[in-house]
């Protein structure tokens, strides 16, 4: 706790003009024997600290010092500033500690490289949630943030389809994706991933969690978030798209749907590729919106479900 004051003190006057006692107390929320204690302390460790009595004297530092972060290049300085995700920190129950964290780095820094990191802070914003989207409250999240940082088990009442379960897990990791968090955690031998907004109540237990040392969250995301996509394509589909069809592909079914191989184009550059989509419904809806650009050569019950929805357009709006 005394090191973490050191610290802020001396980052507080870094770069300053100086500050009273008084002040120094105020801002630390400590008394002013305390600071002149700490200020002590700094002075026996080598830092140049003096203090001048009377009217406009206070506390400083020996001008032109100041602590640095070294071998830190400008870029690197600069690209710290993007993890205060905006939102994400607050989350957690961290913004206090991140907002410190991040007052404190820009204190250590040179003062050409603090101007280049500032700058990154004031003309780069995440917004992480869709256009849509709201975000979404997750009131056990600090809970789950807190055993996942400590490495401790952890039990849950979660939702699951109309009734709750109560698990028993070893946290992995956090996943913020689209504004929603989601746990990663192994459960009788499983790892799986459970949205936080679901989970109705957490308890640390005393017990460790037992994590690989080796488990990859990013890689494991990754993996995972590709495989519940593929175990979603159960309607084989085969189509002739227009060029502008098969570019805009990806964005109408998905990525991994459009993971495709199309055949040799024809002499109008439409190309004949098979699909896997999630359900005959959902492959209606998606290829609905490549227009006139897309032909269901198979299967019929789909190319009807097309048909439909033309003629229905066109009654709509004659």
């Amino acid at each position: 706790m005394r090191s973490s004051r050191l610290l802020d003190l001396m980052l507080r006057l870094q770069g300053s003009a100086g500050s009273t006692a008084g002040r120094l107390a105020d801002q630390l929320g400590v008394s002013v024997r305390t600071v002149y204690r700490d200020v002590a302390a700094l002075q026996a460790a080598g830092v140049p600290l003096y203090t001048e009595s009377g009217p406009g004297g206070g506390i400083r530092l020996l001008d032109g010092w100041q602590s640095k972060l070294s071998g830190m290049t400008a870029l690197e300085t600069s690209a710290l500033m993007l993890l205060g995700i905006p939102g994400l920190a607050d989350d957690l129950g961290l913004g206090e500690e991140t907002a410190a964290a991040e007052a404190k780095l820009l204190g250590a820094m040179p003062l050409p490289l603090r101007a280049g990191a500032q700058m990154w802070r004031s003309r780069i914003h995440v917004d992480a949630p869709g256009w849509f989207d709201s975000p979404t409250r997750a009131p056990h999240l600090a809970t789950v943030a807190r055993a996942v940082l400590e490495g401790r088990r952890l039990c849950v009442d979660y939702r699951r389809g109309e009734g709750t379960v109560t698990r028993t897990v070893d946290p992995y990791g956090l996943v913020a994706k689209a504004g929603t968090w989601y746990l990663v955690a192994a459960h009788r031998g499983r790892v799986l991933s459970y949205r936080v907004t679901r989970i109705d109540s957490a308890e640390h237990l005393d017990a460790p969690a037992e994590r690989p040392a080796d488990f990859d969250l990013a890689s494991w995301w990754t993996e995972s978030t590709a495989e519940f996509d593929r175990s979603l394509l159960r309607c084989p589909c085969r189509v002739r798209l227009a060029p502008a069809a098969w570019r805009a592909l990806p964005a109408v079914v998905g990525v991994e749907a459009a993971r495709v191989t199309p055949g040799p184009p024809d002499g109008d550059g439409w190309v004949e590729v098979d699909l896997a989509l999630e359900s005959e419904a959902v492959a209606v809806h998606q290829l609905t919106a490549l227009g006139d650009g897309v032909e269901v050569v198979a299967p019929a019950s789909v190319r009807a479900g097309l048909r439909e929805i033309a003629q229905r357009m066109v009654a709509n709006n004659c």
